[in-house]
This record gives C-alpha cells, sequence and structure tokens, in this order.
C-alpha cells in the first residue's frame, strides 16, 4: 500500500466511461477512509455498478482516475486484487461444487493453503448460518443461500477493502439482518466498504457517509442526517378533536408550505422544518384558538424522502438493473475481456 495513501482506501477521480451511446458515468469523484462503509445509491443506470466495476477493475475508466488501497486500478490492476473482495449483483461461484468446497477452492488459488482455507471456510459457514448445508452441491441451494454462499466467498482472504454490489438482494429479512451485522463487524473490524443497494433503510443503518449518483454524476454526499436535514421534507400530521375552521390560519405561520387538509377536515398535515419544540409550539398555538388536538406526529424525512427529492424517483418505481446499468455494460463487455478478478 502506498504510506501516502494510507488514511484513503478508495478514491475516484472524474470517472467517466461510456458505454455505446450511453453515458455510464460522466466525471464522478468521491473518496472512502480506511475503517468506514460508503453507501452509493442512485437509481438502476445511475452509474453505480459501472463505477464499481472499474474499481474491482473488471472495467478501465475512458477518463479520470482510480486508486483503491493507494494503488492505480488501470496502471496495477493485479496489485489492487490482492487487496480486494467483490460481492457483486449476480453469484460466480461453481454450482456443481459443494458450498465448502467453494470456499475452500477460493481460498487455495489465493495462496492461503489448504489447511488454512478449510479453517476459514468453516468459520465462514457457520457466520453465513450455512453449516447444515455446507457439504450439498451448491446448484441445490436456494436464491437466499447461494448469495450468503457468494457472500462468504468475498470474504474468505480477509480482504481490508470489500465491495458489495447490492449485497442483501433476495435474502429474506433474517438473512439481510444477519448480512448487516457481518458488514458492521467487519467495519469495527478495520475493513473499508462500498456498499452499493436499493434499500435505503441498508444504507442508512450501515454507510458512515452516503454518495448518491444520478445520470453519471453525483448529485449529493454526506451522512444520513445531514441529507436527511437538507432535503427540508420534514412533515407535521395532526389530528384536531373536532374540525375548527380557523386552525389552518392559525398552524400557517409556524409550518414550511401549505396546510393541507385531509377527507377529514379534523386531519391537517405541512411540510415543516423539524425544529426543537415545534410539536408543543403548534398545540399551544390551537389551544389558544380553542383548537383541541387529539394526536400530534413531526414525521422526520426518512433516507427514501431524500433519494425522491433529489432524484425524483422511488426506488422500486425505476427499471430492472438488467435493463440499464448492467445491461449496458453486458452489451459491451467486449472491451474489458482481458480484466478479470479472481479471489
Amino acid at each position: 500500500m502506498d504510506k501516502d495513501h494510507a488514511g484513503t482506501m478508495i478514491e475516484a477521480q472524474g470517472l467517466a466511461k461510456r458505454y455505446g451511446r450511453t453515458q455510464a458515468l460522466a466525471g464522478v469523484d468521491f473518496s472512502v477512509p480506511a475503517g468506514t462503509i460508503l453507501g452509493l445509491l442512485g437509481p438502476n443506470g445511475a452509474g453505480k455498478t459501472t463505477a464499481v466495476r472499474i474499481l474491482t477493475t473488471l472495467a478501465r475508466p475512458d477518463a479520470g482516475r482510480a486508486t483503491v488501497a493507494g494503488v492505480d486500478v488501470v496502471t496495477h490492476p493485479e496489485q489492487v486484487r490482492r487487496h480486494i473482495g467483490v460481492a457483486g449483483q449476480e453469484a460466480t461461484l461453481d454450482p456443481l461444487l459443494t458450498g465448502r468446497q467453494n470456499l475452500q477452492i477460493i481460498g487455495e488459488l489465493s495462496g492461503m493453503g489448504r489447511a488454512a482455507s478449510r479453517t476459514r471456510a468453516g468459520e465462514l459457514l457457520e457466520q453465513f448460518d450455512l453449516n447444515q448445508a455446507a457439504d450439498r452441491v451448491s446448484k441445490g441451494y436456494s436464491g437466499g443461500m447461494r448469495r450468503r454462499l457468494d457472500l462468504a466467498a468475498s470474504l474468505m482472504t480477509r480482504p481490508p477493502v470489500l465491495f458489495l454490489d447490492e449485497p442483501t438482494t433476495g435474502l429474506d429479512p433474517t438473512g439481510r439482518q444477519r448480512t448487516w451485522d457481518v458488514v458492521g463487524a467487519l467495519r469495527d473490524e478495520g475493513v473499508t466498504v462500498l456498499l452499493t443497494t436499493q434499500y435505503l433503510e441498508e444504507a442508512d443503518a450501515l454507510a458512515d457517509r452516503i454518495v448518491v449518483i444520478d445520470h453519471g454524476t453525483v448529485i449529493a454526499e454526506g451522512t444520513a442526517q445531514e441529507l436527511k436535514a437538507a432535503s427540508g421534507t420534514a412533515h407535521v400530521e395532526l389530528t384536531l378533536a373536532e374540525p375548527h375552521p380557523g386552525a389552518v390560519d392559525v398552524i400557517a405561520p409556524l409550518v414550511a408550505g401549505p396546510v393541507h387538509t385531509g377527507a377529514d377536515p379534523r386531519h391537517l398535515n405541512a411540510s415543516v422544518n423539524a425544529t426543537s419544540g415545534l410539536a408543543s409550539a403548534l398545540v399551544r398555538a390551537l389551544d389558544d384558538a380553542g383548537a383541541l388536538v387529539d394526536t400530534i406526529e413531526v414525521r422526520r424525512p426518512s433516507l427514501d424522502d431524500v433519494f425522491i427529492a433529489l432524484t425524483g424517483t422511488h426506488t422500486t418505481d425505476v427499471p430492472d438493473a438488467a435493463e440499464a446499468d448492467g445491461g449496458e455494460e453486458s452489451r459491451h463487455a467486449g472491451a474489458d475481456d482481458d480484466l478479470e478478478v479472481r479471489a
């Protein structure tokens, strides 16, 4: 590792990449300090997977520079591969081998030695709750089990840098939580993680910082709390004991947007700046006007609100990745066929 870059384990500077007529990346900049998790968010087709492919030496940028562990991904790809573990969107294990065999072979090919590979495989099979299926051919695994095995494979060599491209897709809630626990523990051990995900609660729970990409450019960056605070999308929802003709005018000076009433005129809601004491101020103002409040809730913005505000898109409303980011890459993969990551 380059000592001058010891504090920054992943760095992208002006990354650009075009596939045919599609500009997948148009000058992307971000960095990931050692021992932290960066959440890379954006609609499908925004450029997340392209960025991961460049950083893991599977694609060359048309412009810009990227380093992992202080090593340039274009000029020294083989050195980069020694520092990284990768779990892509699709499982890449041999379906005709057992789960244990898959892990042990990856370890041996990586130079761990047979005994060390066997021991490490056993640790990971237990960690990902695959012990009972360890000696079954992985072709018979469920989709969630294959996903967990693929994640385990990315950790065989205890890499200092880990790339997880939508790691919990296809997992049930239990498997997802188990994966979160593992990723959080890795960060605590000093591993640097770049995580792309379509589950916004995943980024909220795990990421130290978040970068939002759309149309191949970075449109926002910060902690989850910073992005939420900047979105200005908090809401107050309140229910009166009975309809009151002056309630809207009373609370209008205290909120940040127009006051809306529901089908039931007792229900009011508005956008607000979620400052301390807001709920109390609203209740006092309505009480002074003779309007009694039954319930009041100030709903702070979620990361989903931030995503919609920034991109105008909900994650469930975007095209499938195979038709967007990944699909465009696969149609033009020939240009980078000589690049390969091996565990």
